[in-house]
This record gives structure tokens, sequence and C-alpha cells, in this order.
């Protein structure tokens, strides 16, 4: 049964909304577009980096793709309807690039756009506040053929793709995001080559860092002059704590291409020289020309907040290798990771107060509200109750993490929303459908999907009937 309310939408629910204002901490939950819309070639939607990775064998755990995912394409009145049950306000989606711009520049699929504002229109009946997120990590394949983030005329394109949905979608849509957590874009995708596009360059990823926040700066502008006024951009920070003094020096050079390549442009108009240090390939004046830092400092008007864990950095004991994810890091050197306990089902580890720490640390540091863009708990998620999901660890993860932010508010930051992550089961990136994130269950079979306790227990927290 749909949860749409009866009465007409009035005009006030159908402008663009603005950033909640901060008197409460707003709720919403989040999905990415190739995660769960599946019809990978309807519409006219082009390949992307991703449809390219997931092809190749030994790329992803089970050898699975986005291809079907969670076929929300379709789907996509339903996925509004677990929204409003949620009672949430916000609700997170990304646009599909490929499917706007098949060939990444150019010729407009009006089709692609004609979906998005279904979606929009969808959120907006539900009286669900829809935030745009312009790009998470499905490059149009013919761009990466190009040369991808490597290069500059990507950033240039972004900037055009972010024009032409921002003029068809501004006009409901008040708060968007250019990117999400283009750490993992530079530095997974172009260093250690496990995401998408699969490159191994070293340092050369720096490369791609410039043009990834070069691009946010070009694409603010263009919404902007759609006359947007909430435009921001979501990092993947973490705090970086040294497992023991020894290792502090090592900490300071995972951190500063962590969380300081990022933040050093949008709050200074620089790379400092921590940053520089490890990626002196930033100093090259090919590469970052006059003018690039000064658009992308005070580029954000608010910034989002990824969080899972925090990362432990320790000198590399003799005689054991260092740790894999080193390859993300090019100019640090070799270094281990220690992990506690307890720890999520993808292997993170649970610490609520590092959530805490990055919210007070990040408004200290950039002066900007935030938002909890994303946080949330990969789960076995094996028991059933009475045919429903019984993910008691997973709200016990939220409810600390929720009492984290409430916390961090109270200590001063400015944060104004906690989004969950995630909506639905999905393709989990390199992981494939091996790992759950979701408030609700889907089933391969038949895609039918069945809200899990989590789901339950955050709708109560919406209601305020229980409190984190």
């Amino acid at each position: 049964m749909s949860t749409v309310d009866p009465r007409p939408a009035d005009t006030a629910a159908r402008l663009p909304h603005r950033l909640p204002d901060g008197s409460v901490l707003e709720l919403g939950t989040a999905t990415a577009a190739y995660q769960i819309e599946g019809a990978v070639d309807v519409d006219g939607r082009g390949p992307s980096v991703w449809d390219t990775f997931t092809a190749r064998p030994g790329t992803i755990k089970d050898a699975s793709s986005g291809a079907t995912a969670c076929d929300s394409y379709h789907r996509h009145l339903e996925d509004a309807d677990l929204v409003a049950g949620l009672g949430v306000r916000w609700y997170r989606f990304s646009i599909a690039w490929p499917r706007i711009q098949p060939e990444g520049r150019g010729r407009v699929e009006t089709r692609g756009l004609d979906h998005y504002d279904r979606v929009v229109d969808a959120l907006l009946e539900r009286r669900i506040v829809p935030t745009a997120t312009l790009y998470h990590w499905d490059l149009p394949q013919a761009l990466e053929d190009e040369g991808g983030w490597l290069v500059r005329s990507t950033a240039e394109a972004f900037a055009d793709y972010a024009e032409v949905v921002a003029d068809r979608l501004a006009d409901r849509v008040g708060v968007w995001a250019t990117h999400n957590e283009p750490w993992c874009t530079a530095y997974l995708g172009h260093s250690a080559g496990v995401f998408a596009p699969g490159r191994r360059e070293g340092g050369g990823a720096h490369r791609a860092v410039h043009h990834l926040n070069l691009s946010h700066a070009l694409a603010a502008e263009r919404i902007r002059a759609a006359h947007a006024v909430d435009v921001g951009t979501v990092l993947n920070l973490a705090p970086v704590w040294p497992e023991r003094p020894e290792a502090e020096p090592l900490a300071e050079r995972i951190d500063a291409l962590r969380n300081r390549v990022w933040l050093d442009p949008l709050v200074d108009g620089e790379y400092g020289e921590s940053v520089l240090a490890v990626a002196p390939e930033l100093a090259d004046a090919e590469l970052v020309r006059p003018g690039d830092l000064e658009l992308v400092q005070g580029s954000a008007d608010w910034l989002g907040v990824n969080y899972y864990t925090p990362t432990r950095p320790d000198l590399v004991v003799p005689g054991r290798p260092p740790h894999p994810e080193g390859a993300a890091y090019p100019g640090v050197g070799d270094f281990d990771l220690v992990v506690r306990e307890p720890r999520t089902d993808i292997g993170w580890e649970v610490v609520a107060d590092g959530l805490e720490e990055l919210l007070v640390e990040t408004h200290r540091r950039t002066g900007l509200p935030i938002l909890v863009t994303e946080n949330g708990a990969a789960c076995a998620d094996a028991e059933r109750v009475d045919g429903v999901v019984q993910d008691d660890d997973r709200i016990d993860y939220l409810r600390g993490h929720l009492a984290a932010t409430h916390r961090a508010r109270a200590a001063g930051a400015d944060v104004r929303a906690y989004v969950v992550w995630t909506l639905l089961d999905n393709f989990e990136w390199a992981e494939g459908y091996t790992k759950t994130f979701g408030l609700v269950h889907i089933d391969p079979a038949d895609q039918t999907r069945t809200p899990k306790a989590s789901y339950r227990w955050l709708a109560q927290v919406a209601r305020g009937e229980v409190t984190p």
C-alpha cells in the first residue's frame, strides 16, 4: 500500500528546500545509482567505468555487477514509499552521469533526465527532501577512454554535466553534492586499483585528486547559476590515530592524503606542506594551474562527512608484509593497520567516539555546516524472527553513532543531519552482494523488499518514540 499523503502537495512542498537550520538533528537515508538502479542498458544509458570494471575477471568478490542491483530504476516509487515509511526527512540519492550524457559530454539523453524528474517528484509528493549527488563513481566509459580523472578535460566535462542536471532539477532540488568520497575515486581507483577504473598509477593518482577538486569548484559555479544555493561535497574523512608514539609521523602522512588533500584547498586555497611532502605531483604548475585553487577555496556551502571507522596506522613488524591498503596511500611508505574489536561484518572497527571527534574537528577546521551523509554497518543479517531480519547489531551501531553525533552537536559542532547508509541491501562495490548495509532486505530472486528490525527502530527514532 502506498504511503503517499492523499492531499495534494502544496506549493511550498515543491519549492527547493534549503539545508536544515540546525535547530534539531534531522534524519535521512541514502543510496547510490550504480548500487541500486540496475537497468544499465535501458533508455539510452551509456556504459560506465563500473560496467567495464565488473566485467573483468577477479575484480568483484562474487563476480557480480550492478546490472540488475535492486532494480530501483523501475521500482523508484516503491523505494520512495520505503523512505516515507521511515518518517525521515532527507533522502540522498545519486544521479548516473551515463544516463544523462552517455558519451560523457555533448549529447543529452532526455530519458535519463525524465527518470530523475520522476524520482524527485515522487519524493516531494511524500514530503521528503531530495538531496542529489552528481557523482557517485560512475564515470562514463567514453571519458575514461580519453584519460578519465587523470586529465583536465574530465573536470570541464563534469561542469557541463552539472549544468545540464541543475537546469532540469534545481527548481525542486535545493541541496546538492558534487562528489561522493573522491578519495575512493582517486586512490582506490587510480593507485590501489581495487575500484573502477582499476588503475595502478601510484603517485599519478594525485593528478586525479586535483582534477576532482577542480571539478567540484567548476560544477558548483554552474549549479549556483541555475539558482541552487546549497552546494557541497561529501568526503569520507577519518580520524587517524597512531597505534603507538613511534607511528605518529606515519599517521601525519596518512592524514595528509585521507583528509588534508581535500580540506586544505577548500579552506585555505592551497595544498599545504604536509600534503606536498607526500604528493609532490601537486606542486606541478602544469597540473595545478594559476587560479585553480582560488576557485576551490570557499566553493562549498556545506560539507558532507561519511564515517564508518577510524584508521590506526602502525609501523611494519619485521618479517610481516605491509598492509595491502598502503597501495591507496602513494608516497606514504609501508605501514601496517591495526583493527581492534568489535568489528562489523566487513571487518571495520566499531568506534562511535571516532565520529564525535571527527565532527568536532572538521567543524573547527572548516567552519561549515556539516551533514553526516553516510553512517552505517555491514552486518551478517542471518537471524530471522517471523520472517524479518532481527539485526540488533546494526541497531546497536546506529544507536551509538547517532548518540555520538548528538554529543558533537553539544560540543559545538554545527551538525545538521544524520543520514543512514543505506536504505536497501545492494551491490557493495568490490564486495559484490556478499555484504549487506541495508535497512531493507532485498530478495535477489524477485527483488521483494522486506524492512528489517533496524528500519523499524529508525522509524521509532524519527517519531520520537525512542532516543539513542
